[in-house]
């Protein structure tokens, strides 16, 4: 019964007789994994800290296109290659090499986990009726627990329930903001300042762009014939359209309670959206709706964290799979640490989590520029896939090349940080406006990719 409802595969390649699936899948997946309330504070924090609701929805839209994007040319990779995203990073980083960005990866996990089991405690107790902060939280981390054990088929099922919980739950929370609040008086009702705009490009491109270590993970099962295209076009609409979509809704929410309109959304995210609702049963319907929005997602930063974990640990047992037993520990401890800080987490949330979504994209922005560009510019789909677990093999432990750009990926952008605890000097020049991330791509292109090419060249050449 076990081999029957748990799923078998790690991070081994997927083979042709268990392929299964559409690509419409991926679009009810990822919108179920964004039309969610972690993406309505994300939304809600271009508001909170200055833009006025007009640019910053606007701002989010621009971020959301370009983020979603890049995190959908990375989900198409998934049905030619049949492997676990990381895993298919070791063919530029290295055997060894590809631990590094692995480890930023799992710390984004238990992060993205912590404020999800926060955010979906406080709707588990209005649920249930209870005071009681760790009751919640508890509860939801058994829920992923169960839910990411029993895997891939079943994380996809949860996806289109949260699907159509969500497109219910928004369309009328849409409705009601609309309906029930003269918007006109937080539009327009600040002027238009670049640096609080960019803030806004920069949080939906940075929830996007994290999607990116583990989106092939979930495309890996289709068919091997699957078009690209197909692949890339779903997955984009659904990631953009729910994230853009619950991202809109929280700038609205944090635009009204500016204003004094519909109550405090920064001292409780998920009991403003309830009373926005209306109360009652209606509020009951949204705190369902978040709570299997959050599960859906949760279960993905929980299965991931497994797909990394075992990522690391065969890069030095040189093993091509881990028994089901080892996922199961795995997705545990990664729980078991997402609810500990849970509990213990600061009442300074929506700053926190800001900081975090910004020093996430400052760390994924030059790995994706070197796995993108790698892809579909240098070794195209010819992977040898017995290399990937093979220090030895034709990867090599370490390579300089993707290592080194990376390094200067993420280095250049310190001087154009915006955080709390640091603002870089080139950012105090442009008035406080946060560009790292655009100049980390910018970067991290320019010096990978003509290395790249000519080291491929090289190769050619010699092999000639």
């Amino acid at each position: 019964m076990a081999a029957a409802t748990i799923e078998l595969r790690s991070i081994d390649k997927v083979p042709s007789t268990e392929r299964h699936g559409r690509p419409w899948n991926q679009m009810t997946l990822w919108f179920g994994a964004n039309a969610q309330i972690t993406a309505i504070v994300d939304g809600a924090l271009a508001v909170v800290f200055g833009a006025d609701a007009f640019w910053a929805i606007v701002g989010l839209l621009l971020g959301n296109l370009l983020g979603g994007a890049v995190m959908a040319l990375h989900s198409a990779q998934g049905p030619k290659l049949g492997l676990p995203q990381m895993i298919s990073s070791r063919a530029q980083f290295g055997v060894y090499g590809a631990v590094i960005p692995l480890v930023f990866v799992i710390l984004m996990y238990i992060g993205f986990a912590a404020t999800g089991t926060v955010l979906s405690g406080q709707a588990i107790n209005l649920i249930i009726g209870t005071d009681s902060r760790p009751v919640g939280i508890i509860i939801f981390g058994v829920l992923t627990a169960i839910l990411a054990i029993m895997g891939y088929r079943y994380i996809h099922a949860l996806g289109r329930v949260a699907t159509v919980l969500g497109l219910l739950g928004f369309a009328y929370l849409t409705i009601v903001i609309l309906t029930r609040y003269d918007i006109s008086q937080v539009l327009f009702a600040k002027p238009f300042e670049l640096s609080t705009f960019l803030i806004s490009v920069s949080v939906a491109a940075g929830w996007q762009l994290t999607f990116g270590p583990y989106v092939a993970d979930y495309s890996r099962y289709l068919p091997e014939d699957t078009s690209e295209k197909r692949t890339f076009w779903y997955t984009f609409a659904g990631s953009t359209i729910g994230a853009q979509w619950a991202m809109t809704l929280g700038a609205l929410a944090g635009g009204l309670s500016a204003a004094g309109l519909g109550g405090s959304f920064l001292k409780n995210q998920v009991g403003y959206m309830g009373d926005l609702a209306g109360g009652g049963l209606l509020a009951l319907a949204i705190y369902v709706m978040i709570v299997t929005g959050k599960l859906t997602v949760n279960c993905l930063n929980a299965y991931g964290s497994f797909m990394c974990s075992a990522t690391i640990s065969t890069a030095f047992t040189r093993r091509e799979s881990v028994k089901p037993m080892v996922r199961v520990v795995s997705v545990l401890v990664v729980i078991a640490l997402s609810v500990v800080v849970a509990l213990v987490a600061s009442e300074d949330f929506l700053n926190l989590f800001k900081n975090f979504i910004l020093l996430l994209l400052m760390v994924f922005t030059p790995w994706s520029v070197i796995n993108l560009i790698d892809y579909y510019k240098i070794s195209g789909h010819r992977l040898d896939v017995a290399a990937l677990y093979n220090p030895d093999g034709r990867y090599g432990r370490w390579n300089k090349i993707a290592l080194i750009s990376y390094a200067v990926g993420v280095l250049i952008q310190i001087p154009f940080l915006s955080q709390s605890l640091y603002t870089g000097p080139i950012t105090k020049l442009l008035g406080g406006t946060d560009i790292s991330w655009i100049v980390g791509i910018l970067v991290t292109a320019a010096v990978y990719y003509p290395w790249a090419k000519a080291a491929k060249r090289s190769r050619e050449f010699a092999a000639a």
